[in-house]
């Protein structure tokens, strides 16, 4: 039985057959580091041996579901190269971790999501949020090029046209937005959190979990190949985009904004 031990980046809370983990960084916004993604990655492998979890709940601590990758440079390297591959790596198992969770993935989104947050949402099986939530991916503002698998799904999801405006033109996806276009299933008021929702996702946890593992097997069959494919190309453009001038540049104009704060 896994004891969900050890985690610094995440707060991990069994409670029965539910798997609470919550973004546990406020004073960054919830941003994620490289531990958090070896800590996601780690999860849920965990919670897939895991025979008492039914559904596994990700959300934040305080107003932010996560405000993404932590863009302040974290400790010094002399090999660059190594330090981009071996980061791109543990990026990648992160997304696998998620497309291969046998569990019911439940993004409750608590307030913005923003790069990789926005990106989980579209790799759950089931997504709510706050009505004072919003959903942002400014890739291409920074140079990038879409993450987490969101090249395949946001288009599958919202539709071309808006997944484009999302991941290319830097445009914020409101909760109703979000809501509209089937980004979210249900919008909630922050004040229905215990009386109305986790009250509901507790039931579910106690529908039978074989019946929730095999039918979500189905569901996944039909796009995990594609889904698969997008994560392996976009990690292998993330490289060359990471070495990239525009990178570079947006990296440097934000540190330069940070000083000045």
């Amino acid at each position: 039985m896994a004891a969900y031990q050890g985690y610094q980046e995440l707060l991990v809370q069994k409670q029965e057959k539910l798997l609470l983990v919550k973004f546990n960084n406020p004073k960054k916004k919830n941003c994620l580091n490289r531990v958090a993604y070896q800590e996601l990655a780690r999860v849920l492998g965990e919670v897939n041996d895991d025979g008492d979890v039914t559904i596994v709940v990700f959300t934040g601590v305080g107003d932010f579901f996560t405000a993404g990758n932590n863009l302040s440079p974290s400790g010094q390297t002399d090999d660059i190269q190594a330090y981009l591959v071996e980061s791109n790596k543990i990026f990648k198992d992160m997304v696998l971790g998620f497309i291969n969770c046998n569990k019911i993935v439940i993004s409750l989104v608590n307030g913005p999501a923003i790069g990789i947050g926005a990106t989980i949402v579209g790799l759950s099986d089931v997504a709510w949020c706050a009505e004072e939530a919003y959903f942002y991916a400014p890739f291409t503002k920074l140079g990038l090029v879409p993450e987490g698998g969101s090249s395949y799904m946001l288009p599958r999801i919202l539709g071309r046209s808006k997944a484009s405006e999302m991941l290319l033109l830097n445009e914020k996806l409101s909760s109703a937005e979000a809501y509209s276009f089937n980004f979210v299933s249900r919008v909630y008021k922050t004040e229905e959190l215990d009386s109305v929702v986790w009250p509901k996702l507790r039931e579910f946890s106690t529908l039978p979990p074989i019946s929730l593992k095999e039918g979500k097997s189905l569901i996944r069959e039909g796009f995990l190949a594609s889904l698969l494919k997008a994560n392996d190309a976009e990690c292998t453009e993330l490289i060359n985009r990471f070495q990239g001038d525009e990178f570079i540049q947006a990296i440097m104009d934000f540190a330069t904004r940070k000083s000045k704060l």
